[in-house]
């Protein structure tokens, strides 16, 4: 018996990087989980990894951005498993690093409208059923920026100080409701949100340390993804409006200390699988 057993889980993003990651542990730990991403062939190969693990799931392919998929998704998972208990808004996306007048306002609005309304819609769907049996678990996650603002990294940095705020405000008008509302920044992962990386032209020397940064601090999907298990898990009960924070300041000592001695023994650094493309940054026309 798992620690979600009976649970039912709905991970929005779940198919791939750490969304996936977040699947598979809720699965392993009992719970039925129901994965969304935009892509049904990727919903379904995520689908079917789990199944073969000896985990339940189940998906759909769902926009965050669209109100209507997301409630569609909610209903999904109450349909197939009877309720809705654990619900991560984990789906967002980085966009380029750069400045922000070098971002083309199409780029700066698909971060911020998958960050912010992701979470929104993913929470108002999820809340809709919490509320009404007066038991669940909604955990938002954040990500770098969250606490302070983060130059060349606006759109993101900026949507995740929103879902902090969002969610603080959420969990303090349901306090008294039984559900559990949480805020959860895993870190640096290491994924493609992290490995593939787009850089306005004229910023790419401002990525030189990027590799050592990843060394030092990139955790595998399997950590931030069993932190989500204890979030959702009775452990929490009655600390609703909590901000987790993966990272700690010893952790990141340690990687320092770590990647300190490899420099001073002269060992090879990985390049961890990083990956730069030069995009062309944006220029208005003027008439």
């Amino acid at each position: 018996m798992g620690v979600l057993s009976g649970k039912a889980a709905v991970v929005t993003g779940g198919s791939r990087g750490l969304g996936l990651g977040i699947s598979r542990a809720l699965a392993q730990a009992g719970a039925s989980v129901v994965l969304a991403s935009r892509s049904q062939k990727s919903v379904d190969e995520a689908v079917q990894q789990i199944i073969s693990e000896g985990g339940n799931a189940s998906g759909i392919a769902a926009d965050v951005v669209d109100l209507e998929q997301v409630e569609h998704l909610a209903e999904v998972a109450v349909t197939q498993y009877g309720k809705l208990d654990i619900w991560v808004n984990n789906a967002g996306t980085a966009g380029p690093y750069g400045p922000t007048m070098g971002f083309t306002p199409q780029d700066f609005y698909l971060v911020t409208q998958t960050n912010t309304l992701g979470v929104f819609n993913g929470s108002r769907s999820a809340m809709h059923y919490f509320l009404q049996q007066g038991s669940g678990k909604l955990i938002n996650l954040l990500g770098h920026g969250y606490r302070r603002p983060v130059p060349w990294q606006n759109a993101y940095s900026s949507s995740k100080a929103w879902v902090r705020a969002f969610t603080k405000s959420l969990a303090e008008e349901t306090k008294d409701s039984g559900v559990g509302v949480f805020a959860y920044n895993p870190g640096m992962v290491l994924t493609e949100l992290l490995t593939d990386v787009d850089v306005i032209e004229g910023s790419e020397h401002r990525l030189k340390v990027y590799p050592t940064i990843v060394r030092m601090l990139a955790k595998p999907v399997e950590v931030p993804a069993q932190k989500v298990v204890w979030i959702a898990s009775s452990a929490t009960d009655g600390k609703t409006g909590q901000v987790i924070n993966l990272q700690s300041t010893g952790a990141m000592f340690g990687s320092a200390l770590k990647e300190g001695l490899r420099h001073l023994a002269n060992r090879p650094a990985s390049d961890m699988g990083i990956r730069v493309k030069v995009i062309p940054a944006y220029r208005k026309e003027t008439r």
